[in-house]
């Protein structure tokens, strides 16, 4: 199998149509009597994966670039209305087919994870902050990586040393992040049985007692830095390389994805278009794994 755009957009319909198939649940609500669309779910998420993996962050750019572009693979296409309208109701559709596709993946049983939180922006005026339909979810956060601050939401990702996701939310940054860090294990029913044995590498801002304590009695290994003050902890050596990689996953999804470009405006927008993301860098890590690729989390060959 190559590992270039036209090849992973026929693999993953092709897988996506065969997922939709056993598991009809996935499919969005549509009446029983009506006109059937034409453009299929399996290809309104191949659709939607190529125009994150192409950077393109405006719809009726998107939807224009695919007339000229991409008529032989999408004979049909719609207005930007219906593609948008569809985007929205298909957020359980898309999350099915990422799950479908990471269990696929070797790195899905990998027993390392590593997590971190990163901002998601979504607006800069107070004007905006004010009147938008995400105020209430979206709040003002600050990112010491960048010292700076912002008005909009954290993506919180847990994913393994290949950068495969494993889980991830979305949550106002007001939230502390060792509460969404443990709701992202336990309300999981596919990683129920997961939870033995993994080890989980966080940095100082997942400190605390009790979740460690929490995290060790569903078999959950903690590896963080020591604080002053504290005893030497295990695992310190190999904390700086892999906290690189959670960092550098984040860097992909924003520099090469455009996860700050999102452009939502409304909670399912902006849900919509981050799950776009993420199924996106999950598409390619599978696609270069059946093509044997080096780097799984290279877009190289997807992004032009």
């Amino acid at each position: 199998m190559d590992a270039d755009l036209d090849t992973l957009a026929t693999a993953l319909y092709v897988t996506i149509d065969d997922a939709l198939a056993a598991e009809p649940s996935l499919l969005p609500a549509r009446p029983a009597v009506g006109i059937a669309p034409g453009l299929s779910d399996a290809e309104l998420v191949t659709l939607a994966v190529l125009q994150a993996l192409l950077g393109f962050t405006s719809e009726a750019r998107w939807l224009r670039y695919a007339c000229q572009h991409l008529r032989a693979l999408f004979p049909y296409l719609p207005q930007r209305p219906a593609y948008n309208k569809r985007l929205r109701r298909s957020v359980a559709m898309m999350a099915g087919v990422m799950r479908a596709l990471a269990g696929a993946c070797d790195a899905w049983w990998d027993d390392l994870w590593l997590v971190d939180s990163t901002p998601v922006e979504c607006g800069r005026s107070r004007e905006t902050a004010k009147r938008s339909d995400l105020a209430g979810w979206a709040g003002y956060g600050y990112c010491a990586s960048h010292s700076r601050w912002f008005w909009g939401l954290r993506l919180h990702v847990i994913a393994t040393p290949a950068g495969l996701p494993i889980a991830f939310a979305l949550a106002s940054p007001k939230e502390d992040e060792r509460e969404v860090l443990w709701h992202l294990l336990v309300t999981d029913p596919a990683l129920a049985g997961r939870l033995g044995g993994q080890v989980l590498m966080a940095d100082k801002g997942y400190r605390s007692g009790e979740l460690e304590k929490a995290l060790a009695d569903i078999g959950i290994t903690l590896v963080r830095p020591t604080m002053k003050g504290e005893a030497g902890r295990p695992g310190q050596r190999f904390l700086k390389p892999f906290r690189q990689i959670i960092e550098s996953v984040n860097q992909t999804l924003k520099a090469q994805l455009d996860l700050e470009r999102h452009g939502g405006r409304t909670h399912a927008g902006v849900i919509a278009r981050v799950w776009q993301r993420m199924l996106a860098l999950t598409a390619a890590i599978w696609h270069n794994q059946n093509a044997g690729e080096p780097v799984l989390r290279s877009l190289v060959p997807y992004d032009h």
